[in-house]
Protein backbone atom coordinates (compact mmCIF):
# COMPACT_ATOMS: atom_id res chain seq x y z
CA UNK A 1 0.00 0.00 0.00
CA UNK A 2 1.28 3.24 -1.17
CA UNK A 3 2.74 5.99 1.95
CA UNK A 4 0.99 9.02 2.01
CA UNK A 5 4.37 11.26 0.28
CA UNK A 6 3.36 8.37 -2.53
CA UNK A 7 -0.36 9.06 -2.87
CA UNK A 8 0.81 13.15 -3.13
CA UNK A 9 3.36 12.15 -5.88
CA UNK A 10 1.06 9.99 -7.63
CA UNK A 11 -1.54 12.48 -7.76
CA UNK A 12 0.88 15.65 -8.40
CA UNK A 13 1.90 13.71 -11.46
CA UNK A 14 -1.61 13.60 -12.96
CA UNK A 15 -2.48 16.44 -15.78
CA UNK A 16 -5.22 17.60 -13.73
CA UNK A 17 -5.56 18.78 -10.17
CA UNK A 18 -9.21 18.15 -9.67
CA UNK A 19 -10.26 14.38 -8.77
CA UNK A 20 -13.44 12.42 -8.10
CA UNK A 21 -13.57 10.35 -5.12
CA UNK A 22 -13.82 7.08 -7.83
CA UNK A 23 -9.92 8.56 -9.48
CA UNK A 24 -8.80 8.71 -6.28
CA UNK A 25 -9.84 5.13 -5.26
CA UNK A 26 -7.98 4.29 -8.59
CA UNK A 27 -4.99 5.69 -8.88
CA UNK A 28 -4.50 4.91 -4.86
CA UNK A 29 -5.58 1.51 -5.58
CA UNK A 30 -8.15 1.37 -2.96
CA UNK A 31 -10.69 -0.98 -2.86
CA UNK A 32 -12.29 -0.56 0.53
CA UNK A 33 -14.35 2.67 0.50
CA UNK A 34 -14.30 2.95 3.96
CA UNK A 35 -10.47 3.32 3.73
CA UNK A 36 -10.60 5.61 0.99
CA UNK A 37 -13.21 8.11 2.67
CA UNK A 38 -10.75 8.06 6.11
CA UNK A 39 -7.39 9.03 3.72
CA UNK A 40 -9.89 12.13 2.41
CA UNK A 41 -10.97 12.98 5.13
CA UNK A 42 -7.81 13.09 7.17
CA UNK A 43 -5.88 14.66 3.70
CA UNK A 44 -8.70 17.29 3.54
CA UNK A 45 -8.24 18.66 7.36
CA UNK A 46 -4.15 18.14 6.72
CA UNK A 47 -4.90 20.63 4.01
CA UNK A 48 -2.85 18.19 1.39
CA UNK A 49 -5.96 17.68 -0.23
CA UNK A 50 -9.18 20.24 -0.54
CA UNK A 51 -12.67 19.38 -0.68
CA UNK A 52 -14.41 21.48 -3.33
CA UNK A 53 -17.78 19.21 -3.00
CA UNK A 54 -18.89 15.66 -1.83
CA UNK A 55 -16.54 13.58 -3.85
CA UNK A 56 -14.58 15.89 -5.89
CA UNK A 57 -11.07 16.81 -4.89
CA UNK A 58 -8.01 19.33 -5.72
CA UNK A 59 -4.71 19.92 -4.69
CA UNK A 60 -5.24 23.21 -5.61
CA UNK A 61 -7.60 25.86 -3.38
CA UNK A 62 -11.18 26.06 -5.51
CA UNK A 63 -10.58 29.50 -5.75
CA UNK A 64 -7.08 29.08 -7.69
CA UNK A 65 -8.64 26.50 -10.29
CA UNK A 66 -9.53 27.63 -13.51
CA UNK A 67 -13.23 27.69 -13.75
CA UNK A 68 -13.60 26.24 -16.94
CA UNK A 69 -11.17 23.20 -16.09
CA UNK A 70 -13.87 23.57 -12.70
CA UNK A 71 -16.67 23.18 -14.92
CA UNK A 72 -15.57 20.28 -17.10
CA UNK A 73 -13.87 18.18 -14.10
CA UNK A 74 -17.37 18.37 -12.40
CA UNK A 75 -19.37 17.17 -15.26
CA UNK A 76 -17.07 13.64 -14.68
CA UNK A 77 -17.76 13.32 -18.33
CA UNK A 78 -16.55 14.33 -21.66
CA UNK A 79 -17.63 17.99 -21.47
CA UNK A 80 -16.28 21.18 -23.48
CA UNK A 81 -16.68 24.90 -23.10
CA UNK A 82 -19.03 26.68 -25.82
CA UNK A 83 -22.10 28.64 -26.96
CA UNK A 84 -22.44 31.56 -24.86
CA UNK A 85 -18.78 31.75 -22.97
CA UNK A 86 -17.22 31.02 -26.54
CA UNK A 87 -18.97 33.53 -28.33
CA UNK A 88 -18.92 35.97 -25.60
CA UNK A 89 -15.25 35.13 -25.83
CA UNK A 90 -15.10 36.42 -29.49
CA UNK A 91 -17.46 39.46 -29.60
CA UNK A 92 -20.11 37.34 -31.42
CA UNK A 93 -21.94 38.36 -28.83
CA UNK A 94 -22.00 41.06 -26.16
CA UNK A 95 -24.37 40.64 -23.21
CA UNK A 96 -22.82 39.56 -20.15
CA UNK A 97 -23.48 36.24 -19.28
CA UNK A 98 -23.69 35.07 -15.41
CA UNK A 99 -23.13 31.98 -16.57
CA UNK A 100 -20.06 29.13 -17.86
CA UNK A 101 -21.75 27.12 -20.67
CA UNK A 102 -20.89 23.98 -21.72
CA UNK A 103 -22.03 21.08 -24.01
CA UNK A 104 -21.66 17.28 -22.69
CA UNK A 105 -24.06 14.28 -22.29
CA UNK A 106 -26.82 15.91 -19.08
CA UNK A 107 -28.63 19.42 -19.10
CA UNK A 108 -27.68 20.77 -15.60
CA UNK A 109 -27.70 23.70 -13.90
CA UNK A 110 -25.14 24.22 -11.21
CA UNK A 111 -22.77 26.28 -9.13
CA UNK A 112 -19.02 25.94 -7.62
CA UNK A 113 -18.04 28.45 -5.03
CA UNK A 114 -18.57 31.97 -7.12
CA UNK A 115 -18.87 30.39 -10.23
CA UNK A 116 -22.03 29.10 -11.71
CA UNK A 117 -22.49 26.85 -15.09
CA UNK A 118 -25.14 25.67 -17.25
CA UNK A 119 -24.59 22.08 -19.71
CA UNK A 120 -26.57 21.48 -22.65
CA UNK A 121 -27.52 18.22 -23.41
CA UNK A 122 -26.23 16.75 -27.05
CA UNK A 123 -26.83 13.83 -28.53
CA UNK A 124 -24.01 11.49 -28.29
CA UNK A 125 -23.47 11.18 -32.01
CA UNK A 126 -23.05 15.23 -32.16
CA UNK A 127 -21.20 15.84 -28.82
CA UNK A 128 -18.22 13.60 -29.68
CA UNK A 129 -17.52 14.72 -32.72
CA UNK A 130 -14.66 16.53 -32.21
CA UNK A 131 -14.83 19.11 -35.40
CA UNK A 132 -14.32 21.96 -34.19
CA UNK A 133 -13.33 21.31 -30.66
CA UNK A 134 -9.62 22.28 -29.47
CA UNK A 135 -7.56 21.48 -26.57
CA UNK A 136 -6.56 24.86 -24.22
CA UNK A 137 -4.41 24.05 -21.18
CA UNK A 138 -6.25 20.87 -20.73
CA UNK A 139 -9.53 22.38 -21.38
CA UNK A 140 -12.17 21.36 -24.54
CA UNK A 141 -13.22 24.28 -26.31
CA UNK A 142 -15.05 24.71 -28.97
CA UNK A 143 -14.04 26.95 -31.95
CA UNK A 144 -15.60 30.11 -33.02
CA UNK A 145 -17.35 28.33 -35.66
CA UNK A 146 -18.63 25.20 -33.56
CA UNK A 147 -19.72 27.55 -30.91
CA UNK A 148 -22.11 28.93 -33.53
CA UNK A 149 -23.01 25.72 -35.15
CA UNK A 150 -23.73 24.53 -31.15
CA UNK A 151 -25.54 27.56 -30.53
CA UNK A 152 -27.57 27.38 -33.80
CA UNK A 153 -28.09 23.40 -33.24
CA UNK A 154 -29.58 24.35 -29.69
CA UNK A 155 -31.53 27.50 -30.85
CA UNK A 156 -31.77 27.98 -34.75
CA UNK A 157 -33.18 31.94 -34.22
CA UNK A 158 -30.17 32.48 -31.93
CA UNK A 159 -29.11 36.08 -32.63
CA UNK A 160 -25.60 37.22 -32.96
CA UNK A 161 -24.41 40.91 -32.03
CA UNK A 162 -21.28 40.41 -33.93
CA UNK A 163 -22.36 38.67 -37.38
CA UNK A 164 -19.59 40.36 -39.58
CA UNK A 165 -17.12 37.72 -37.43
CA UNK A 166 -18.92 34.69 -38.73
CA UNK A 167 -17.64 33.17 -41.14
CA UNK A 168 -21.00 30.83 -42.12
CA UNK A 169 -19.20 28.91 -45.25
CA UNK A 170 -16.93 27.37 -42.07
CA UNK A 171 -20.03 27.14 -40.10
CA UNK A 172 -22.03 25.42 -42.48
CA UNK A 173 -19.06 23.24 -43.22
CA UNK A 174 -19.02 22.10 -39.56
CA UNK A 175 -22.87 21.73 -39.05
CA UNK A 176 -22.01 18.79 -42.36
CA UNK A 177 -19.44 17.41 -40.64
CA UNK A 178 -20.92 17.15 -37.71
CA UNK A 179 -24.44 16.35 -38.67
CA UNK A 180 -26.31 19.16 -37.20
CA UNK A 181 -29.27 20.88 -39.60
CA UNK A 182 -27.84 23.35 -41.92
CA UNK A 183 -29.29 26.60 -40.71
CA UNK A 184 -30.40 29.60 -43.14
CA UNK A 185 -28.10 32.75 -42.88
CA UNK A 186 -31.85 34.40 -43.30
CA UNK A 187 -33.02 32.57 -40.04
CA UNK A 188 -30.11 33.68 -38.33
CA UNK A 189 -31.01 37.23 -36.59
CA UNK A 190 -28.46 39.87 -35.78
CA UNK A 191 -28.99 43.90 -34.80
Amino acid sequence: MPTQSDRIVILARQPYPIFHTRDLARLWNIKNLNTLYTLLKRYTKKGILFRIYKGLYSLVQPKNLDPMLLGTKALHGYAYISTETILVEKGIITQIIHNYTLVSDCSRRFRIGQHSFVSRQLDDKFLYNTAGIIEENGIMKATMERAVADMLYFNPKAYFDGMNLINFNKVRALQKEIGYPLTSISHVTSA
